[in-house]
């Protein structure tokens, strides 16, 4: 499992004790201790599927070669690449002590319960859930103490402005596939300019899907529960943890974006000769 958590030394303590001296574990096994893993192993399917939709909603292809643009959007992303990047930023970012306050939170019955809530949360399959539960959830939780922790636990895990970063890098995926299948080209750095100017939109937007997606995810997570993970979030720990993670993550993504067109361009390309 693995995923955004951590929690209070206190705590930690009591179910623990005290005085057990041992090694503080590596970056590896807390990345493996934690929901990360099984939720970065969705991104390949998860940025593929929302630029196949996104080209097949906007017609400006025929629907096969958008699935074949989707497929090569899915292999320029690797899931491992994703992980070993997360692994080598904990172990240069974070001390001894953090590494070892993250992995003693995510051994918490209240963590794991919150991890797999994640990690099924995750999953590309789950959006039209999220989507068509939304309005019954946003009535459900209106002035209620979990509602209220929204913008706690967007500062503390920098929900939204995540989000926003992996949707600019999915919509410069899209835009470069696009590009790569036109006669009008662009150059990456054009395109990059134009989503980026689409920032402050966007954040609205997507905004409210990350609220939506915090009432889905922690439907069956009690205030109570909620309140533990976000002192694990907000302590110097968690948050550097969180901070590594998501910078990781965008980096890790971000990288094979420039070359998807190139991809795209060869893998469409008439074969040699058939003029």
């Amino acid at each position: 499992m693995k995923r955004l958590a951590l929690v209070k030394p206190v705590l930690v303590v009591a179910m623990l004790g005290v005085g057990s001296a041992q090694a503080a574990p590596d970056a590896a096994s807390v990345l493996e201790a934690s929901p990360i893993d099984d939720i970065v192993e969705q991104y390949p399917a998860m940025l593929s599927q929302g630029i196949r939709e996104g080209l097949k909603q906007r017609g400006q292809v025929p629907p096969m070669v958008a699935d074949t643009v989707g497929y090569v959007v899915s292999s320029s992303f690797s899931a491992d690449k994703i992980e070993q990047q997360i692994i080598t930023d904990l172990q240069a970012q974070l001390t001894d002590e953090q590494l070892q306050a993250v992995s003693e939170w995510y051994q918490t019955p209240v963590a794991r319960k919150i991890s797999s809530a994640e990690i099924a949360a995750s999953a590309p399959e789950a959006w039209p859930q999220i989507q068509a539960s939304a309005p019954e959830l946003n009535r459900k939780y209106k002035g209620t103490p979990k509602a209220e922790m929204f913008d706690r636990f967007d500062r503390a895990a920098r929900a939204t402005e995540s989000a926003v970063d992996t949707t600019i890098a999915v919509q410069l995926g899209l835009a470069t596939a696009i590009s790569a299948l036109s006669s009008e080209s662009m150059h990456y750095e054009q395109l990059e300019r134009r989503i980026e100017n689409q920032r402050g939109m966007l954040r609205g937007v997507v905004g409210q899907q990350v609220y939506d997606s915090y009432l889905y995810t922690y439907d069956k997570i009690s205030a109570q529960e909620l309140a533990l993970y976000l002192d694990f979030l907000e302590s110097p720990a968690g948050k550097q943890f969180s901070q590594v993670v998501t910078s990781s993550i965008q980096q890790a993504i971000m990288e094979p974006v420039e070359s998807i067109g190139r991809q795209i361009s060869r893998f469409m390309a008439p074969p040699a000769g058939s003029e």
